[in-house]
């Protein structure tokens, strides 16, 4: 039974495209597929990081908030107010920064801190939020590796339960055809879900790190007294 469908005749050409029909709707395949799947990769977690992996999943359809761009132009912004009004004055243009990572690169520079320190500190930061990141990716990667698993799973024991009995030859199609829908799920949730998203998160995470690393360049060039065009061909490059 079709559920939704829509033909097309063309040049005598036929397009059929069918969303979806009742023969891919199974609700114990779902709870197999799905339910041990997510079980399996919730064990393999902590219950924090499997709640902010759930949260994380929302950051897939946003617009990335680390701009290059944009922090390259800060940076030449401080750097202008530093070189005309010396490193005190970033105290208060710190106030205007909404990232938490610059302004206390910032803070860091104001106080005096020597370079090397201020390196470390940002650089451990920079190392603590990558870990954070990956360990939200590893949750989908691992999901998905589950994913194709469990459906095989649900395959034998639908397999299992058709073999018991082969004496009606009749319902033996229907059998098989309920068996590989596990299978079908599990390919599903590996690379429509997980994988998209896990890949999705890897270049958020890239593009973030990137733009940390220049807001540290850029702020020990600052604190060195580099001119502001010097800095800025630097960070570009």
């Amino acid at each position: 039974m079709m559920i939704f469908g829509m033909t097309f005749n063309q040049d005598e050409m036929t397009f059929q495209f069918y969303v979806i029909t009742e023969s891919f709707i199974d609700i114990p395949s779902v709870l197999i597929t799905i339910g041990g799947s997510l079980c399996g990769v919730i064990g393999c977690n902590k219950l924090p990081d499997t709640i902010n992996s759930f949260k994380a999943f929302a950051l897939t359809f946003k617009q990335p908030q680390a701009d290059a761009a944009e922090a390259i132009r800060n940076i030449i912004s401080m750097s202008n107010i530093a070189r005309k009004e010396g490193l005190l004055a970033l105290e208060e243009a710190a106030n205007n920064v909404e990232d938490d990572f610059l302004k206390k690169g910032i803070m860091l520079v104001v106080d005096g801190t020597d370079p090397e320190l201020v390196r470390g500190i940002l650089e451990t930061d920079l190392t603590c939020i990558e870990t954070r990141h990956k360990t939200v990716i590893a949750f989908y990667e691992k999901w998905g590796a589950l994913g194709p698993a469990w459906g095989m799973i649900g395959t034998l024991i639908g397999l299992i339960n058709m073999l018991r009995d082969l004496s009606d030859f009749a319902s033996i199609g229907p059998n098989m055809s309920t068996a590989l829908i596990t299978t079908f799920y599990g390919s599903v949730l590996a690379n429509w879900i997980c994988a998209p998203v896990a890949s999705k998160l890897k270049s958020k995470n890239g593009e973030e790190m990137m733009v940390k690393e220049i807001e540290i360049e850029g702020l020990l060039s600052i604190q060195a007294g580099e001119n502001p065009r010097v800095i800025e061909e630097k960070l570009k490059s």
